[in-house]
């Protein structure tokens, strides 16, 4: 085989440029860290990487998403505990209320604390995150949640929102409720089941009360009708001197007969009646529809009756009767909802715990991957720059053999 000139300058030359390009390459390995400088190194280990990366990226998503929930939860947490303090004060109060020994200025000093504890409750009601948005204004967050018209003929506290609420993804699998609505919290507050006396024929009612809200409340449940009026009325009849028989007007049914002695009271269902009257006398009385009061409107009318002295005992004994079932009604939708929030904070932290243990383990494959072996790299560099020394000397004693030498 002839050996030319030229062949042994560009094999010299192509040993050289190798030599400086292994050289390179485990320079720039050491300076970076990464072993995959390009996807040829290694295109299977460069697949891997990309799909381990863009797993890492997601789940760093998701701990953002994870960061938000917690703050939203935790400020709601907070703000229910306040609330929940302001109804308890407020409770305790409506119970100093029915004291019946008390005089008008007492009602007056009792009704100024209500005022301030009602005041207190709408700004709470209506609190902001750190970026300004009410959080319980579901998704009208730009505004109030609640607003306070003293003028208005109805209510002067009123939900001025939406029942939206936002849900946030935790992962691939997990998402949770993040807020939660003024109206299903404060708003839809159940009010105390009552009724009224429409239809009095011959009997005089001089008393009537609910004596005991539970019964009374069970009665209603179970036989308030939503559709036919009629079958809410229910028609008290003095049948003798010591009997009174009670029908529902609607449907005809004849329910309970009593034991009747004029003047006296009569317990039904707990309801207390007082009534003066004679056989064939009759009065009715009406199942009211449920309402839904909000619990600052509920306090709002407790102060109004706390500076009206024109109100009869009974209208209101009835008005502290509605403030203490309504605040407790609060109460109870509240601590639901607290148990919801602890819920919802418990997954975020089980999902979180799941993510960060997922995360440390795709940055290790990764890292087995991509990242170089330090000592594997500087071992690798010794040699490669030993074999550019070697080149760079054999090759001028290479270039100058020559024939012409030995002649």
């Amino acid at each position: 085989m002839r050996v030319t000139t030229n062949l042994i300058f560009n094999q010299n030359l192509r040993a050289i440029n190798s030599s400086q390009g292994n050289l390179s390459d485990i320079q720039t390995q050491l300076a970076s860290g990464k072993k995959l400088l390009r996807p040829s190194d290694d295109p299977v280990g460069a697949s891997q990487v990309i799909r381990l990366t863009e797993e890492i990226d997601k789940i760093s998503q998701y701990q953002r998403n994870n960061d938000l929930v917690t703050n939203a939860l935790e400020l709601q947490e907070t703000t229910l505990r306040s609330i929940n303090d302001v109804v308890n004060r407020a409770r305790v109060l409506t119970v100093q209320s029915g004291n019946g020994i008390l005089s008008a200025p007492d009602k007056i000093a009792l009704g100024a604390e209500i005022e301030q504890l009602r005041n207190q409750l709408v700004d709470l009601m209506n609190s902001q995150n750190a970026s300004g948005e009410y959080i319980f204004s579901g998704y009208q967050s730009g505004q109030q949640a609640f607003e306070f018209n003293p003028s208005a003929s109805n209510n002067r506290i009123s939900f001025v929102g939406d029942d939206g609420t936002n849900i946030i993804q935790l992962s691939d699998s997990v998402s949770i409720q993040s807020t939660s609505s003024g109206k299903s919290l404060f708003e839809d507050v159940q009010a105390r089941l009552n009724f009224s006396l429409p239809n009095v024929s011959g009997a005089v009612v001089e008393n009537y009360q609910i004596k005991n809200q539970g019964s009374f409340d069970q009665f209603h449940r179970e036989n308030f009708d939503p559709v036919n009026d009629a079958n809410n009325a229910f028609r008290f009849t003095i049948v003798s001197a010591n009997e009174i028989q009670v029908s529902n007007i609607g449907t005809g049914q004849i329910l309970d007969s009593l034991v009747f002695e004029s003047g006296q009271d009569i317990s039904f269902n707990g309801i207390q009646l007082n009534a003066v009257g004679v056989p064939g006398d009759t009065f009715d009385i009406e199942l009211n529809r449920p309402k839904k009061a909000n619990m600052a409107e509920t306090l709002h009318t407790l102060f109004l009756a706390l500076n009206d002295p024109n109100l009869s005992e009974q209208e209101y004994t009835s008005i502290i009767d509605d403030t203490l079932v309504g605040l407790d009604n609060g109460l109870t939708r509240m601590a639901r909802e607290n148990s919801s929030l602890g819920a919802r904070l418990n997954i975020a932290q089980s999902v979180e715990s799941a993510q960060l243990d997922a995360e440390i383990a795709n940055q290790q494959a990764r890292s087995a991957i991509e990242d170089v072996d330090y000592a594997e790299a500087s071992s690798e560099f010794a040699k490669q720059e030993t074999a550019l020394e070697a080149a760079f000397a054999s090759f001028p004693r290479i270039a100058n053999l020559s024939l012409f030498n030995y002649i």
